[in-house]
């Protein structure tokens, strides 16, 4: 099994999956991180404001590189999930611990994570994010189900 795949038991479900993908985020562990991907040549990747990755290796880097400033303090919340025989799409809003020169505070991001089924269960093949508002963060009113 190739070093950043972790076994299947771990990654029953599309829930296991972004678990264990923002619980990576927030202790800055990139190898926990990486086996949240599927093994695949075309994953893809997007951070607010960011250009498209494709591939391990520049998804890899660029979360090294975040990394290097330390763990990112990212939560999942409002989790609307759509599933469809092996394919799983979450729409959420990331709120995300920051410190500013004011002192700690929020920012929020709205994020689509999208995850495959295959040999090695469930994996991430699209994190695609992009900067939001507390506005964005907050319920909607009336709980429509429409989308457009």
């Amino acid at each position: 099994m190739p070093k950043h795949q972790l076994a299947p038991a771990h990654l029953l479900s599309p829930e296991d999956v972004e678990a264990a993908f923002y619980e990576a985020l927030q202790t800055g562990d990139l190898e926990k991180l990486m086996s949240c991907w599927a093994d695949e040549d075309e994953i893809v990747c997007v951070h607010p404001g960011g250009p498209r990755l494709v591939g391990a290796g520049q998804i890899r880097s660029s979360f090294e590189t975040m990394f290097a400033n330390g763990a990112i303090r990212a939560w999942p919340e409002r989790v609307h999930s759509v599933q469809s025989l092996g394919a799983c799409m979450h729409s959420l809003v990331e709120r995300l611990d920051i410190l500013t020169a004011e002192g700690p505070a929020q920012a929020y991001v709205i994020a689509t994570n999208v995850y495959h089924q295959g040999p090695q269960g469930w994996r991430m093949v699209v994190h695609h994010a992009s900067p939001g508002t507390a506005v964005q963060a907050q319920p909607l009113a009336g709980g429509s189900t429409v989308l457009h």
